[in-house]
């Protein structure tokens, strides 16, 4: 079973310096049927405005993935990392016992579009951690490439949680296919362009909950960026 959840459908905030889009409860945008998915539980769609950012602010208890698509995203925290974060690179937190972090765009002209995930993590109390890796574009055109796991395999980034993100480029040329395992269920976010999913169309900012399917099918007319959780 696949359910589509169109993009207008999500929660939506304009603070004039971020343009966001909720996909799950999120700040003031509260809905109870969309509290998470599994262990899944924020996918921000997120749009910073040039000279601004999001101050220090804490965090506990949650591994946070960013997942930049445009744009460049400064980064500092209280464990003493201070990145910058490009297209084609995925940043994991983990925000355990808790940290303080801050992420702001330099650029005086170019806003910066990323996509800020929340996984709720498999226990609490575990200790502050942070990875940041590149994935060409290339390992991920016709094909969901893993970008993060549980045990870091095939060169992901870790989290503390059940679950797995493949990141994957698609085009008319380039479709890609991904078996999901008995069992598992998963969520589909289309983060650029158009996509069709076992023949349902998509468009960006789209998602789709999918359960009990275990061949997914996925092709573009044109071109798009898109993230797979597969999830307990």
């Amino acid at each position: 079973m696949i359910r589509i959840r169109k993009a207008h459908e999500r929660g939506h905030a304009d603070h004039g310096w971020l343009n966001t889009w909720h996909t799950f409860s999120f700040a003031d945008y509260y809905d109870p049927e969309q509290m998470g998915y599994s262990s899944l539980r924020v996918i921000n769609d997120d749009r910073v405005a040039p000279g601004a950012g999001f101050p220090t602010h804490p965090h506990r208890d949650m591994e946070i993935v960013t997942y930049v698509l445009s744009g460049a995203l400064e980064h500092q925290d209280s464990m003493g990392n201070g990145t910058v974060i490009r297209p084609g690179e995925v940043q994991r937190m983990s925000a355990g016992t808790g940290i303080r972090h801050s992420e702001f765009n330099a650029s005086p002209n170019e806003e910066v579009h990323l996509l800020q995930i929340w996984i709720m993590p498999e226990k609490s109390g575990l200790t502050p951690s942070y990875e940041q890796k590149f994935f060409d574009a290339a390992e991920k055109l016709g094909r969901l490439r893993l970008v993060a796991s549980p045990d870091g395999s095939d060169g992901s980034v870790t989290i503390h949680q059940d679950a797995k993100i493949y990141a994957g480029l698609v085009d008319p040329e380039h479709p890609a296919e991904h078996v999901l395992p008995p069992g598992r269920r998963a969520y589909l976010h289309v983060a650029r362009g158009a996509a069709s999913l076992n023949g349902l169309e998509m468009a960006a900012g789209d998602g789709a909950r999918i359960e009990g399917e275990t061949g997914l099918h996925l092709k573009s007319d044109s071109s798009a960026e898109i993230l797979l959780f597969d999830l307990a």
